[in-house]
């Protein structure tokens, strides 16, 4: 009896993320997870033509600059990726994707796909479940994409965890807000949906999900990867964003009456 219930809070058995609990858990990659549960929500649409990813980033001061201290950033051209969970580890491997973007340019002459980008940083975040003297990775990214092959454009969205497993979804998000926003996602028809139409659907179920009462006051920050941006990974343009935060904030205003 005692032995099962040291194996379910992890005492003894949470020290190193290599010591696996009796019931075959490692507890150091779990609580790398929550550090990823914890955060600001993250959401990721794969549309028709394109994938959109949004992010609720807290504004940890009045005196911070807009727009500065991103959390979605570019891995390649085409390829953007948006952290969360701790901010550094996000940075970590963003910046090992850009090296292996590089690296699969220099030797094969053309764009990496999005699949094995996803897989390879996968391999890289598993390293750090696999050795005592280093943490696990305490965040999950999504890796978006749109992979050319022949005439046509693929849009992909992947998302790697902290225990090294890589998924690929028409739709998903991350963070506190995370099952809410996943019921929101599985309401829309992302088939046929354009990114255009992503955008605003992106900003809505963001705005939705935010929690006024517990939560602080939040920027939106959007990407995509679109026709309009000709399958390059870039901003939202400022005055789409603004017109989607606006009707977003209308869209829960008309909820609330």
């Amino acid at each position: 009896h005692k032995h099962t219930r040291m194996s379910s809070v992890g005492a003894g058995y949470d020290l190193s993320s290599t010591t696996f609990s009796p019931d075959g858990r490692v507890f150091q990659v779990e609580y790398a997870q929550k550090a990823v549960d914890n955060s600001g929500t993250v959401l990721g649409l794969r549309v028709r033509d394109g994938v959109v990813l949004a992010i609720e980033k807290p504004v940890i001061s009045k005196l911070a600059v807009p727009g500065a201290n991103r959390r979605i950033l570019s891995a390649d051209r085409s390829v953007g990726m948006a952290g969360a969970g701790l901010a550094a580890d996000c940075r970590m491997v963003v910046n090992r994707a850009r090296g292996e973007c590089q690296n699969y340019k220099h030797f094969y002459g053309s764009a990496m796909p999005t699949e094995v980008l996803a897989e390879r940083i996968a391999s890289y975040v598993h390293l750090f479940t696999l050795y005592w003297s280093v943490r696990p990775c305490g965040a999950s990214t999504l890796v978006a994409g749109c992979d050319q092959s022949g005439g046509e454009r693929t849009p992909q969205l992947y998302l790697v965890e902290p225990n090294g497993v890589v998924q690929r979804f028409y739709g998903t998000a991350l963070g506190k807000a995370r099952q809410s926003a996943k019921s929101e996602i599985e309401k829309l028809d992302l088939s046929s949906m354009s990114a255009k139409e992503a955008v605003k659907a992106a900003a809505k179920i963001i705005y939705q999900v935010h929690d006024e009462s517990k939560d602080k006051q939040f920027e939106l920050e959007m990407t995509w990867i679109a026709p309009e941006t000709d399958y390059e990974h870039r901003r939202v343009p400022a005055d789409m964003l603004a017109e989607a935060e606006a009707e977003a904030k209308a869209a829960i205003e008309a909820m609330d009456e």
